[in-house]
């Protein structure tokens, strides 16, 4: 077991990323035009990069399987994106960001990377500004800001509940400018199906066009994976039905290893599940927690009677009703991380006061917000003695200017009205902290080939902050991985035009083909989704919000056991040479069903519970996460030997030199 080297600069933590700028090798202007990367995924992290790549002049290939990189998942982030620009005066600052961030992650990242994506997160803002980002804005004209989970700060930029999306048009727009001036060719409909390698380096990869089902080859001096996270692996999640983790997963079998699977983000804040036909859940934002009040009533036969419809929560008295976040956390309230709002969740639906007819959900009721709101709006207005219809008028038009989409989304899922009667909500997989592992350069272990965003690890720890997804990907890709790519590239100056007519790419699109073949001939009895419904089931009982080492060991065997089934009775029907829905679903399943081995291996030798990773075995008195720093303060970096039940383990030990390690405590 080798120590891995996170390559981070030594010296003051306030100065590294400066003095790594100032010290980086540079590729000069006329070089770069020789100089071709490869960019997987045209999300935040992957649209920001290429744009910045190509605008800085280098030759720039991008793939996404979406028809157009505006589909990319990040277009589903609502509620914000953090920046530490202290607009509020409220207290905020680049440490207390970069504070936060290690601390909601429960101590279990790397320092250094989230002292630097703290201090450009700023930057981020001013560069969306510049590019049209219609951020909401105060009275006055000022970048208005509010709160997320886990911090004492408002710090949050937002553009209603659609932030993700107008982010995404801001790259987009610089990426099509960047397609305009021939710098960058967009290979939309394309997946990547494996990386080639030639002489220890990334040199390129293998595409299948989706609409033809042909089998290109693409060759450049660098690959940047930018794919997004692995969340499906659960088959319900918040993710895009697309949504995979095949471009890490080839990577991993490539050589990069793959860190801390185990660290997957239960999001407190989703519409629950309402029967076996679902293919995906929907995420109600965290930003909504900020003037939602969460509870369930105190008498389990109120709950009774509420799942039965003999009892409208309404009907409830302040008194009957428990705020129990408020009652538990009395310094954040219903502001705590998502992982400590959702383990609350799930205590009281289990102890039994769930209000849906499952018993699975609480509720988020913004009664207390409307009238506050109302009664401000009415003083504003100099309206002293307003009637309660007028201060609900009042109050529901402000909720409605700031959360507006939300709650019309909710009411056409769920067919009832939010502003009248409390949401229903339940914890489900949203983000996934682990990913492929990265050095202080964003490199994997494989040299020239590159993750940002979700796909890595870098930044998170066990457990992501609200709002912080988005500043990590555009971090990644506007400000970071622009720098510290060329570095490397550098040394490519002179290295001419990669060829794809080598045996290297010779064996990386047999196996491809071979792969393709075997999965279309089988012949089998049960459809791809079958599979991925059982390995769901299987996640999601076992490796879910709460684990234990015989869950683990179980779902370990299960999980060979049916991929074992996968390969010997999938039914793949139609043609590798055309449009091929089944084909694509079969090919990313299949690493679903190994990732799914590894995940489960990850969690049971990390014996203690961490933020998104709850170990049973390991709790307080309270029902909190225990902490082992003793024997567990390091990143599990897992190397692929051939087979995910032998992966070979390698640690990055952590250091906390700038923040005193202790118990994470919200109360």
């Amino acid at each position: 077991m080798a120590v891995l080297d996170s390559k981070t600069p030594q010296g003051d933590i306030a100065q590294q990323w400066e003095n790594y700028k100032n010290n980086i090798n540079l590729v000069n202007p006329a070089n770069k035009r020789n100089i071709d990367v490869i960019v997987v995924g045209t999300g935040l992290a992957g649209g920001a990069a290429a744009a910045t790549l190509a605008e800085l002049g280098y030759n720039v290939k991008t793939f996404c399987y979406q028809d157009s990189p505006r589909r990319a998942h990040s277009i589903a982030a609502q509620g914000g994106i953090n920046a530490a620009k202290n607009y509020q005066g409220d207290g905020d600052s680049i440490y207390r960001l970069f504070y936060d961030t290690v601390k909601g992650g429960d101590y279990r990242s790397r320092e250094s990377n989230v002292y630097r994506l703290a201090e450009v997160s700023a930057n981020i803002i001013d560069q969306c500004v510049a590019q049209g980002v219609p951020f909401a804005r105060e009275y006055g004209g000022l970048l208005d800001n509010r709160s997320f989970g886990g911090v004492l700060v408002s710090r949050t930029f937002y553009a209603k509940g659609q932030t993700g999306q107008q982010l995404l048009l801001g790259a987009y727009a610089a990426m099509n400018r960047q397609i305009n001036r021939g710098k960058i060719q967009s290979y939309t409909r394309h997946e990547m199906l494996d990386i080639v390698v030639v002489d220890g380096k990334a040199r390129g990869i293998i595409a299948r066009d989706l609409v033809s089902g042909e089998i290109e080859r693409h060759a450049a001096h660098a690959v940047v994976i930018a794919s997004g996270g692995y969340g499906n692996v659960f088959f319900l999640s918040t993710n895009a039905m697309g949504s995979n983790v095949t471009a890490s997963w080839k990577i991993h079998k490539k050589g990069a290893f793959f860190a801390n699977p185990c660290y997957t983000q239960i999001h407190p804040t989703c519409i629950p599940v309402s029967g076996d036909h679902q293919s995906k859940l929907t995420l109600m934002s965290e930003s909504l927690r900020n003037d939602g009040r969460i509870w369930v009533p105190k008498k389990k036969e109120d709950a009774v009677a509420i799942r039965e419809g003999r009892l409208k929560p309404t009907e409830l008295t302040e008194e009957e009703r428990d705020y129990y976040l408020e009652r538990r956390y009395p310094s954040f309230g219903n502001l705590v991380p998502r992982d400590v709002a959702s383990r609350a969740a799930k205590e009281r639906c289990d102890a039994g006061f769930g209000v849906n007819k499952t018993g699975e959900a609480v509720f988020l009721d913004f009664k207390s917000a409307i009238q506050r709101y109302g009664k401000e709006q009415a003083a504003i207005h100099g309206n002293h003695n307003p009637s309660e219809k007028e201060i609900l008028e009042l109050g529901e038009k402000v909720i409605e200017n700031k959360y507006g989409n939300l709650f019309q989304m909710y009411e056409k899922i769920v067919d009832a009205n939010p502003y009248k009667t409390p949401m229903m909500i339940y914890p489900a997989v949203h983000y996934t902290m682990g990913g492929i592992w990265v050095d202080y350069n964003l490199m994997t272990t494989i040299p020239g080939c590159y993750a940002t965003g979700e796909a890595n690890f870098s930044d998170h720890g066990a457990n992501r902050l609200g709002a912080s997804a988005l500043m990590q990907g555009l971090a990644d890709g506007y400000f970071v991985l622009p720098y510290t790519i060329g570095d490397y590239l550098s040394q490519d100056i002179r290295t001419g035009k990669i060829s794809t007519d080598s045996p290297e790419f010779d064996m990386a699109e047999k196996a491809v083909v071979d792969q393709i073949d075997k999965l279309i001939n089988n012949k089998g009895k049960h459809s791809v989704d079958h599979y991925h419904k059982i390995l769901g089931k299987i996640m999601w009982n076992k490796c879910g919000m709460a684990r234990n080492a015989k869950d683990l060991a179980d779902a370990a065997v299960e999980i060979r056991e049916l991929r074992e089934d996968f390969h010997k009775n999938v039914l793949v029907p139609g043609s590798p040479k055309s449009k091929n829905s089944e084909l694509e679903k079969a090919l990313r399943v299949s690493d679903f069903l190994e990732l799914g081995e590894l995940f489960a291996k990850d969690a049971l030798h990390r014996n203690e519970s961490c933020g998104g990773h709850f170990r049973e075995e390991y709790q307080t008195e309270e029902g909190e996460a225990q902490r082992d720093d003793e024997n567990f303060k390091y990143v599990a970096a897992w190397e692929y030997t051939g087979d995910p039940s032998t992966a070979k383990l390698h640690k990055e030990e952590l250091e906390y030199k700038n923040i005193e390690l202790k118990t994470r405590s919200y109360k």
